[in-house]
């Protein structure tokens, strides 16, 4: 039988202890925040113990925390979010760890608890330039090799900075800077008050 949330959560407070920043519940799912140090060893505690049995990597995603709480937020910038399963004991677990470091985001990588993270690592490498150490194959996975910079992070532009179109003279692919103008964008609203009526 699975134990309640609040169960859950002590029980991970006293096997966790000090690699633990905080721990709390939303929305009836239990969120731990790990410090960055600890991050890979609590990843394998939670697999591997007994009590814990979180056989399943669900998912894994980075975050940019930048204007976070309409720019109120004063905490690192750059986070990893896992979501692990156990089977076992029919329990879910959200992890968070931040990056220390603003200006060159790093983790650990967990492909060797969890092969699955793989892709999910690469992913969060190539949007948000998060760069998970150890991980066997880090590169890009969505954006074209020649991409430059990181599509997620929220200082990107929306337009992108280059656009790449197929050039009949020289018959190949280029590059060039992007052709579209910035603008704001707001949606236009038609109303039609004699919209349905007669009917």
């Amino acid at each position: 039988m699975p134990q309640t949330v609040e169960a859950l959560s002590l029980s991970l407070q006293n096997l966790l202890g000090d690699a633990l920043a905080q721990s709390f519940v939303r929305l009836g799912e239990l969120t731990l925040v790990v410090k960055s140090q600890h991050y890979k060893a609590t990843m394998r505690t939670l697999r591997d113990d007994p009590d814990c049995r979180f056989e399943q990597l669900i998912d894994l995603c980075g975050m940019d925390y930048s204007g976070y709480g309409d720019g109120v937020w004063d905490g690192a910038r750059f986070a990893v979010v896992a979501h692990l399963l156990s089977v076992t004991n029919n329990q879910r677990v959200r992890l968070r760890v931040f990056c220390p470091d603003d200006e060159l985001p790093v983790v650990a990588s967990v492909v060797d608890i969890w092969p699955s993270a793989n892709w999910f690592e690469r992913e969060a490498f190539d949007l948000y330039g998060i760069v998970f150490e150890g991980h066997p194959d880090l590169r890009r996975i969505l954006t074209d090799y020649g991409f430059i910079g990181h599509p997620f992070r929220k200082d990107f532009p929306l337009s992108g900075n280059v656009e790449m179109r197929y050039d009949p003279t020289q018959q190949r692919v280029i590059y060039q800077p992007v052709s579209i103008e910035p603008r704001e964008i707001v949606p236009r609203i038609v109303r039609d008050e004699s919209y349905g009526a007669g009917r």
